[in-house]
């Protein structure tokens, strides 16, 4: 349906005269009447009765006439949606679980008048392609890992190094230490099914137990946190990995441990990635935000593949 004729219609009706529809809308009286009898031509009715002082609605222009303001109102919102600044900052935070959710919830806190749509795409390459195709404004992520490099219009900063804890049940061998340094590990089964091999999480975790001597199996389905929480909780082998901002909630009685690990403390690096010439305001005030990161010390480790920015 033609919305410049719809916009006519109701122009016309209001006012009552084509000619003061076509002074409102700046355009020939010739305009208006073409416009509308053309709407009537696709509707199969007519919508006007001309009179010598004016016209007048019939019974279907009556009828036509509210859905034809909600046409111009969804019209409005339409345009409203895709406005830089109007619509909401989409960020892709991974998951609603992990830090990067924590980071945007602070930026939030900060900035309340910023509408915000919060997503979670699977991995580096479905965000470098929601990127790449406009339907979201940034993501949070480990970049680059190896073979891999960001696209050219896309730029990406450094904004927070979390450290990473090893969890264990309260019969495990290392359930009371305070502190555990990676090589403290070297020889205990760090147990994580949910990485995913060609992801940057499962680079990342690669690199870790290449560097340290490791033994992280991922093998077996990955049912999701809570399964893995309890057999954590009930093993006496089996430890796995978490950062230090992961939101986990367990039962009183599973008697989970936290543990960091020190000397050198392995960090995960989440970088905050965006298109060069996205025009939303909002993104400016989000990387501003995170202009400037806190380092977590000297003793760090990270693998060398990590955007060092």
């Amino acid at each position: 349906m033609d919305l410049d004729a719809v916009r006519t219609f109701v122009a016309a009706a209001d006012a009552g005269r084509f000619q003061d529809a076509a002074d409102e809308l700046s355009i020939t009286q010739q305009a208006v009447s073409k416009r509308v009898a053309a709407l009537e031509r696709d509707l199969g009715v007519p919508l006007f009765t001309r009179t010598a002082r004016g016209s007048r609605l019939t019974i279907d222009g009556q009828a036509f006439l509210p859905h034809a303001r909600d046409l111009l109102k969804a019209e409005e919102r339409a345009v409203a949606s895709v406005r830089p600044g109007s619509r909401a900052l989409r960020v892709d935070v991974i998951g609603r679980r992990l830090a990067p959710a924590a980071l945007l919830g602070a930026f939030h806190r900060a900035h309340p008048e910023i509408e915000l749509d919060v997503v979670t795409l699977f991995d580096a390459d479905a965000a470098m392609a929601a990127l790449g195709s406009g339907t979201i404004d940034a993501s949070f992520r480990a970049v680059t890992m190896p073979g891999r490099r960001l696209p050219d219009d896309v730029e990406a900063a450094r904004v927070h190094d979390e450290p990473i804890q090893l969890l264990t049940g309260p019969a495990h061998a290392l359930a009371t230490a305070r502190t555990v340094t990676p090589a403290d590990l070297a020889g205990h089964r760090i147990w994580m099914p949910g990485i995913v091999p060609g992801t940057e999480w499962g680079a990342y975790y690669a690199d870790l137990a290449a560097a340290f001597g490791l033994t992280i199996e991922i093998t077996g389905p990955d049912f999701g946190t809570e399964p893995l929480l309890d057999t954590i909780a009930d093993s006496r082998s089996l430890a796995t990995f978490v950062g230090e901002q992961t939101r986990l909630v367990w039962p009183a009685d599973h008697g989970l441990r936290r543990i960091a690990v020190t000397d050198p403390m392995p960090v995960y690096p989440h970088s905050l990635t965006w298109r060069r010439d996205n025009p939303h305001p909002a993104l400016a005030a989000l990387r501003t935000h995170f202009a400037t990161r806190q380092e977590p010390g000297d003793d760090v480790w990270t693998p060398t593949w990590t955007n060092p920015h």
